[in-house]
């Protein structure tokens, strides 16, 4: 039967006994892609390509380690696809050359800029770890599955922090205005409302450091980390960012070994050189028929040693490692651009079912805040506040005047 063999060189295929062994499929990968047995790490995980050092000693990538395990009792058929990696280095074979015109025909510049362009892969991030607030997260999870059921995307902007390390620690997720399907995230963005995120955040020392998005359940059945699409969204706010250590984090339902799904959170970089391309034009849009998990580029680049227009999109991914954590701003207030709509009411519910915190601790929430920006002056007024959140200080009772005010309606 055949196997399907994934690696960092790409998609290659090798042939092997309908009864065979694990061991017998190393046997044949070492004898068909010239990889030594040695050097072999298999399992049908397929982030096993995006893990690094310790990361690949994990339980998720021992499913393959029993050697005389028969394949069929893993479950793989004929066309069933594994992951490899190897360490050291092998000689792939390139594809015939076929010359075009006479020798010594003059080459133009974008052929001779096409040739030097190698994709290669980027080993380490600029962000070492990214750290979720565990409310904020699981907020913006629940909406996803209990309300969407992970049937179209939804996505955020996530704010925090970043210190001398790279850890990034996100504190809230702003969601704007947008329109999900099952395979696109169209962002509707409504620039004076993020003006107003960007002002709440800068006045609690944050700042926009990447940006979440859910995979939907369609997705989650298909062979790719990041489709062509999400790679181009994605290049696009990170350079739009202007920010070294801007993260992309993904949700989506996985199968358990109980047959069920468990939500799970992934976190990335996309490579300085993927975003160099996306800011330089090499990215091709529209490529109906491209399977997804390959990037058109606009010109021939060089993986591998192969000239080629179609890259693999794990080509562009740095793994970051995720953690989370509980921060100090709550997420109990409705989130703004999702149905139902956050109103005064809202306000009114929220202030009274926390009657008994302090009041620097009843508004302490980042979605709150941005509804009350729109009722208050967001140059001096939101400022302020923001100084008593951070301060945990206590706020003026004009300020508490005017926001009881605005709920007392309802």
């Amino acid at each position: 039967m055949l196997i399907r063999v994934r690696s960092r060189d790409g998609l290659e295929r090798v042939t092997v006994d309908a009864n065979a062994t694990v061991k017998q499929l190393q046997y044949a990968i070492a004898e068909t892609l010239n990889v030594p047995v040695s050097q072999q790490l298999l399992s049908r995980n397929r982030a096993l390509l995006l893990a690094k050092g310790a990361d690949r000693d994990a339980a998720s990538f021992t499913d393959m380690k029993n050697l005389d395990s028969s394949l069929s009792s893993l479950g793989l058929t004929h066309g069933a696809m594994v992951y490899l990696v190897y360490s050291g280095e092998r000689v792939v074979a390139g594809p015939p050359v076929t010359p075009h015109g006479t020798f010594g025909k003059k080459m133009t510049m974008d052929d001779l800029i096409a040739r030097q362009t190698r994709i290669e892969r980027q080993e380490k991030p600029h962000c070492s770890s990214l750290s979720l607030d565990r409310d904020a997260a699981n907020s913006f999870q629940n909406y996803v599955h209990q309300s969407l059921a992970f049937a179209v995307k939804r996505g955020g902007f996530m704010y925090g922090s970043v210190n001398e390390a790279g850890e990034v620690s996100v504190e809230f997720i702003y969601e704007p205005p947008q329109q999900g399907s099952e395979d696109r995230l169209l962002l509707m963005r409504d620039m004076e409302e993020e003006k107003h995120a960007d002002i709440i955040a800068a006045g609690l020392g944050l700042r926009k450091v990447g940006f979440i998005f859910t995979q939907t359940v369609s997705q989650s059945k298909k062979d790719y980390t990041l489709s062509s699409i999400e790679i181009r969204q994605a290049a696009q706010l990170h350079a739009e960012s202007e920010f070294e250590c801007w993260a992309t984090a993904i949700v989506k339902l996985e199968g358990n070994d109980e047959g069920g799904t468990d939500v799970h959170f992934e976190a990335f970089q996309l490579s300085d050189q993927c975003v160099k391309l996306y800011k330089e034009g090499w990215f091709v849009e529209d490529c109906p028929d491209l399977d997804p998990k390959l990037s058109r580029m606009a010109k021939d680049v060089v993986i591998l040693s192969k000239d080629t227009r179609d890259v693999d999109n794990d080509f562009f991914l740095v793994l970051v490692k995720i953690l989370d954590h509980e921060g100090p701003f709550s997420c109990t207030f409705p989130v703004e651009n999702r149905q139902p709509f956050s109103s005064l009411e809202a306000l009114k519910v929220h202030l009274g079912h926390n009657r008994n915190k302090p009041y620097v601790k009843r508004i302490a929430d980042f979605h709150l805040l941005l509804m009350l920006s729109n009722y208050l002056d967001v140059n001096t007024d939101v400022p302020q506040l923001m100084e008593c959140i951070q301060s945990q200080g206590s706020v003026p009772d004009g300020y508490q005047l005017i926001i009881e005010s605005l709920g007392s309606d309802f």
